[in-house]
């Protein structure tokens, strides 16, 4: 392992490939993961959005109780204090027909949703959010991610394709366990 702590914060329009991306270089490196949407929302039907010093101060505890993570998410203001502990950003930004694609092969995911069939339901109004990620206006724009990048001071990188984006994991999973030879 890395003497240089590895603390990485991926994000995206819904549909990039954050959680895959995330979850591999988690399992394979090693690295404790943290999905922003557990911190995010409450647990209720329908779910309501934490008040954001209750989702900071969850990030912040995780942040500083691990050495090495990756935290993934769209939501601007949870990567803005996140990225204050990161090592690297990393801006999954394939473009908006391929998140439209991922979104429709999307796995199950049962965090989020009681079965696949309650998922699919929800497919239409995914589909329409995520296709509207170059001219919305709020903290899960583009325009906002654009910002994060911009003004992060550290090593950040910006990914456009899904091929992209598994060499890049590939070469982090290499830098977490490098071969001697």
């Amino acid at each position: 392992m890395p003497s240089e702590k590895m603390r990485i914060v991926v994000f995206g329009n819904s549909g990039s490939g954050k959680s895959r991306f995330a979850q591999n270089v988690s399992q394979a490196g090693g690295l404790a993961y943290l999905d922003l949407d557990t911190v995010a929302w409450t647990g209720k039907k329908p779910p309501q959005r934490l008040p954001i010093e209750e989702s900071q101060r969850k990030i912040q505890s995780f942040a500083e109780s691990q050495r090495n993570w990756i935290i993934e998410g769209c939501y601007a203001s949870l990567i803005d204090f996140a990225s204050t502990w990161a090592s690297n950003l990393i801006f999954l930004n394939p473009g908006t027909e391929t998140c439209l694609s991922n979104c429709r092969s999307r796995p199950w995911e049962p965090h989020k949703y009681p079965s696949k069939d309650a998922q699919d339901e929800n497919l239409e109004m995914l589909l329409k959010w995520v296709s509207e990620y170059e001219s919305r206006d709020d903290e899960y724009s583009y325009r906002e991610h654009r910002r994060i990048l911009d003004e992060f001071q550290g090593r950040k990188t910006e990914l456009r394709s899904n091929i992209e984006g598994q060499a890049y994991a590939s070469k982090l999973i290499e830098a977490l366990h490098p071969t001697t030879g």
